[in-house]
């Protein structure tokens, strides 16, 4: 969800555009706030009506996030249960009853649409990002992309990466912006009320390697193939995919950490410690793992021996003893209590933090907390984060794991197997929200083995 401070639109209500043209006057923080009721609907295309000719996209579009922005059932729930009560009653995030909509649904926040209908209603609401929200965008304003501080011109001009294009419906005119990863940070980073970045995968990208070498977003989530821009265009050896793959499309979570494991001898006595090292190396992701709404993904690495009969014992992290580890160290403790206080549930302890299925995994996280200084999964709720466990580009992080092996354990090869999962949302708050399973299904990213040999 993304934020917006109802304190500052009052003090731009007077200058709010009432044409949907680039706005002119000073960004000021919250970014997007000028945009809020600067519109209609009716200033944009239909996806449908684009489909016609960009039959590929379009299909490609519905298949991805961007279709699904509004309609997405965690994003649902999260906004009419949790989001706009807690603008309600409190003024302080009273703007995310708009602000969400900024990137979720551009089209009900230009048309000043707050709260829009819900997506059982099959308002144009439902478009979520839509090709003719992406195709005007003009650029952004300020020093950084962020909080949907986009600038756009809907009309017949539709912007992309080609220049002397031509259409039959629109003009189409070449765009650099089009072309930059900071149109995907206008809404790929985030800053909460409390001033606190609780989204930063466009500025992890421009941090990390892959911007020094010119390796951008689209790059990645819109792959080049050679295809046909539209039905009437002959075919080209580098047409962008709208693809939009990421942490929602299990094969492109699938290897992207790669897993290397081996123990510090082969022959072990019962009775003696042995210390497995495994090797989690992010070569995939452009970004941090996980990125964006990093306060409800979870990456966890499981590390379980067999013994010679098949007898599986979990071996739990070897602790590193940095400040705010046991927040990266799987555990049931209570969490989320911001959640009862938002739904008024007097009663309400908190939820498992983790609810995974051992305790005493290695978690690579970042954790979120609520002004109270408890953890949330509420974006904008949150004022202070904790120590940052996430896997960066190319960055490899090494957990040991130390075993005293049992006196009793059978002679024979031990064989030890390690696995990194990711799951889009923590099971307990999911199930207590009443969201689609599906939303918690955990994926298996990578999984590795190695061996010794018990001998007496």
């Amino acid at each position: 969800m993304m934020n917006y401070d109802a304190s500052y639109r009052n003090a731009f209500r007077w200058i709010i555009l009432l044409t949907i043209a680039a706005p002119v006057f000073v960004f000021s923080q919250p970014a997007g706030d000028e945009l809020l009721g600067s519109g209609s609907y009716d200033d944009f295309e239909k996806p449908k009506a684009c489909g016609s000719c960009h039959t590929d996209f379009y299909m490609q579009w519905q298949q991805a996030m961007m279709s699904q922005a509004y309609t997405h059932a965690w994003d649902e729930i999260e906004y009419f249960k949790l989001a706009v009560p807690h603008a309600e009653k409190d003024e302080k995030v009273a703007g995310v009853k708009a602000g969400c909509n900024g990137c979720h649904t551009p089209l009900a926040f230009i048309a000043g649409d707050i709260p829009p209908p819900k997506p059982s209603e099959n308002s144009r609401a439902n478009e979520g990002v839509s090709c003719d929200v992406c195709h005007t965008i003009t650029g952004f304003k300020g020093e950084e992309p962020f909080n949907f501080n986009f600038t756009i011109k809907p009309g017949r001009v539709k912007l992309g990466n080609r220049e002397g294009t031509t259409s039959p419906h629109h003009e189409t005119k070449q765009s650099e912006f089009t072309m930059s990863p900071d149109m995907c940070g206008t809404c790929h980073n985030e800053k909460s009320p409390y001033g606190v970045w609780v989204k930063s995968t466009q500025r992890e990208w421009k941090a990390g390697p892959y911007a020094t070498e010119g390796v951008r977003c689209q790059d990645c989530h819109m792959p080049k193939a050679e295809a046909k821009n539209a039905i009437l265009s002959k075919p080209r050896k580098d047409v962008a995919q709208h693809l939009f793959h990421g942490a929602h499309s299990p094969s492109k979570l699938r290897g992207a950490v790669e897993l290397r494991m081996h123990p510090d001898r082969r022959d072990v006595e019962p009775g003696e410690p042995v210390v497995i090292s495994v090797q989690a190396f992010n070569h995939k992701a452009g970004h941090k793992i996980p990125s964006g709404s990093a306060e409800e993904r979870q990456l966890w690495l499981t590390v379980i021996a067999y013994d010679a009969n098949g007898k599986a014992y979990h071996l739990p992290v070897d602790k590193k003893d940095f400040p705010g580890e046991e927040y990266t160290i799987s555990s049931n403790v209570l969490a989320y209590q911001d959640i009862g206080e938002i739904m008024d549930l007097p009663d309400f302890k908190g939820l498992p933090r983790d609810a995974l299925p051992y305790e005493g995994d290695r978690v690579f996280r970042l954790p979120y907390f609520d002004p109270k200084g408890r953890m949330t999964i509420a974006q904008w709720n949150t004022a202070s984060l904790g120590t940052d466990y996430r896997i960066g580009p190319r960055e490899t992080k090494i957990e040991t794991y130390t075993w005293n092996v049992p006196e009793d354990i059978p002679e024979g090869k031990v064989k030890v197997v390690a696995e990194i999962h990711y799951r889009r949302l923590v099971k307990s708050v999911g199930e207590f929200l009443s969201v689609p399973a599906k939303e918690m299904e955990p994926v298996l990213v990578n999984r590795t083995e190695t061996w010794f040999e018990i001998v007496d």
